[in-house]
Formats: structure tokens, sequence, C-alpha cells
């Protein structure tokens, strides 16, 4: 059986069933000089007490570790070697983590408020929440205040999964336990390994995902799956094999997923 719950605002800050939560961020880069330090500041300002923030860096050769010494904090671990590619470098993060909970941030993203690992944490109150996740706004890269596109999540249920749903990957986290019994990420996938992931995660756990209806993470413009119409075709291939290797569906589930997205760029206000 698969259940949902969607929070709202004011019960986030009820007592909760469990203690502190320590949550683990892992951000893979390479070559981001421009955007990584305002990754590491919007984790470092999270009011959370209890956040480790991991920088998995693929041997970058611009001034991006620089960069990272400049915005350096104590909540910090980090590790740069050559890596093979983003999701090579996310499992390297989950293999090193040590928090109950973890979330990833990339490094041309960013929180949209201090407040959120916080909201986070209180939502995994109860010991039997395996997830949560809420929206996502694309930004342009060269204006971070300009919303091109708002990705509402709603909730979860078994029938959107075989809809094409899925939640947005920056702003999901699980608990680490979920990764130990289910694998990481499968780095056959080259760009839609986190759908992969996503789909294997919610098909074979019940993992009563709590549902923030609110933006927590701001992505630029620009990411790997959306760069050219080869990867976005790419990518279709790759999002067609996730859902036939899980057994979620086939073309439909592809097409709904595709077609969904389209509500995304009736920004509002």
């Amino acid at each position: 059986m698969h259940w949902h719950q969607d929070l709202e605002c004011s019960d986030f800050f009820q007592p909760q069933d469990v203690g502190i939560v320590k949550i683990s961020i892992i951000t893979a880069v390479y070559n981001r000089e421009a955007t990584i330090a305002q990754a590491i500041s919007s984790v470092k300002n999270q009011t959370h007490a209890d956040v480790e923030h991991l920088i998995i860096d693929g041997a970058s050769r611009d001034g991006t570790l620089a960069a990272i010494e400049v915005a350096w904090h104590d909540r910090m671990r980090f590790v740069s070697e050559p890596d093979e590619g983003i999701y090579d470098a996310l499992n390297k993060g989950i293999a090193l983590a040590t928090g109950d909970v973890v979330g990833m941030m990339h490094s041309d993203d960013f929180f949209v408020h201090d407040e959120v690992l916080a909201k986070v944490a209180a939502a995994f109150g109860k010991a039997d929440i395996m997830a949560v996740y809420g929206d996502l706004d694309y930004v342009m890269a060269e204006d971070e205040t300009r919303v091109v596109r708002h990705w509402r999540s709603g909730t979860y249920s078994p029938k959107k999964l075989r809809r094409g749903w899925m939640p947005p990957h920056p702003t999901l986290f699980l608990r680490r336990e979920v990764f130990e019994r289910q694998g990481l990420y499968d780095m056959s996938f080259r760009i839609a390994a986190d759908y992969e992931a996503i789909l294997r995660y919610f098909s074979r756990e019940d993992l009563r995902p709590v549902y923030i209806p609110e933006v927590l993470v701001k992505m630029r413009l620009g990411g790997a799956s959306n760069r050219s119409l080869m990867q976005i075709l790419h990518k279709s291939r790759e999002d067609y094999r996730a859902l036939r290797k899980n057994g979620i569906g086939g073309l439909s589930a592809l097409a709904w997923k595709n077609l969904s997205k389209l509500g995304q760029f009736v920004v509002r206000e």
C-alpha cells in the first residue's frame, strides 16, 4: 500500500515523534566557478541545527576550487578527484553521507529561503516517513529572479507514477536506508539516472512521502538534460528505458511525462 500526506505550513512545527533529524546535502560539481558559492551559501545559511554539506568535485579545471575555498564553512566535507559524471559523484556522496536523510543540491541550484531544511526535517518527524519533496522553479541563468517554469509536484499516487509523474529531483529528500535497500544511481543512465532511481524507490518501497506544497529550490536553466535537441531525444530514450526497467509503463507513460511539462511554463504571478 502506498500513502502520502500533504502538509500545510502550519503543520511543520507541531510536536514530532523523533528527535533532531541530521540532513546530508550532496553537491556534485565540475567547472562551476560562477555558481558554486551561492549553492554553498544556500546550505550554510539554513537554520536547521544538524546539516552536513558534501561537495564532490570532479577535478574542476576552472576557478571552482578557489570559489569553494572562499565559501568554506564548518558544515562542509570536500572531495576532489576525477569521476565518471554527475551520478558517479552523487553515488560517492551518498556513500560518505552520515545523515539520517539525504538530499541533492546541484551546483547551479539554491534553496529559496533559510528555513527549507527546517521544514524538511519537521516533515520527517515520524519515523515511518521515508521521503519528503516540494516544488521547484526554473530561473534564467543570468537572472535568478526571472521564473520561466514552475514545477508544482502535487501529492503522490502509484497511478500518477504510471502517468509519468515524478517529484523534482533537487527537492527530493530520502532517508538514507532507502539507498541502502534499493541501491544508488544506475550509471548506465547518463542523463536519466535520477528518474530511474525515483521510479525504483517509489515503486519498490512504501515511502509514505510527504509533499511540502511550496517552492523549495530554484534551478538555473541549462542542465544536461535540456541543453539541445539531441540531449532531449537522448533523455526521452533513457526515460523510456527507465520505465521499462522498473515495469512502470511504456510509451504512454513517457508521453504523459512530456506533456505534463507544458503546464509548467504557465508561470504563476
